[in-house]
């Protein structure tokens, strides 16, 4: 079997197979996770274009075809295509054929993956929120009394 794995596994793993299952394992493991990270940082890089981040923005309402985005976005019509055909490679979008026209809408899964990816960094601002929160409600009554002495 170790044979078997090593001949699919690159020079730099077969040596560490015939030697040790257990960093074998971890270095499968952590293909596995850069695999991961590289899907991430895609999808980051999809989203981090201003152009896209609108088209994304505006489909979150509603489905849309291109000359709505072109219109509502002010951006010629090759250029929302172009996007929005890297949003759909991406899996971010997905269209369908009303009579003569595409109309683009959301698909929810690159967003849950995205919003997974994110949950870990989430108590890092959730704290500061809360305490903003907290502050900005101790301030709230004497905001109020401030209000009725200048009326």
């Amino acid at each position: 079997m170790v044979s078997l794995v090593a001949k699919w596994l690159p020079d730099v793993f077969s040596l560490v197979l015939a030697r040790d299952i257990a960093g074998v394992v971890y270095a499968l493991t952590r293909i596995c996770a850069m695999e991961y990270i590289k899907a991430m940082g895609s999808a980051f890089e999809i989203i981090a274009e201003p152009n896209r981040r609108a088209i994304l923005s505006l489909l979150v309402s509603s489905q849309q075809s291109v000359g709505e985005i072109e219109r509502e976005l002010r951006m010629p019509q090759p250029t929302v295509s172009k996007h929005l055909r890297v949003l759909r490679d991406a899996g971010f979008v997905e269209s369908t054929v009303d009579a003569q026209r595409r109309l683009y809408r959301l698909k929810p899964e690159p967003f849950r993956e995205v919003d997974v990816w994110l949950a870990q960094f989430r108590r890092f601002w959730s704290t500061h929120v809360d305490a903003l929160e907290r502050h900005l409600d101790r301030m709230e009554p004497s905001t109020a009394t401030k209000r009725k002495t200048r009326r």
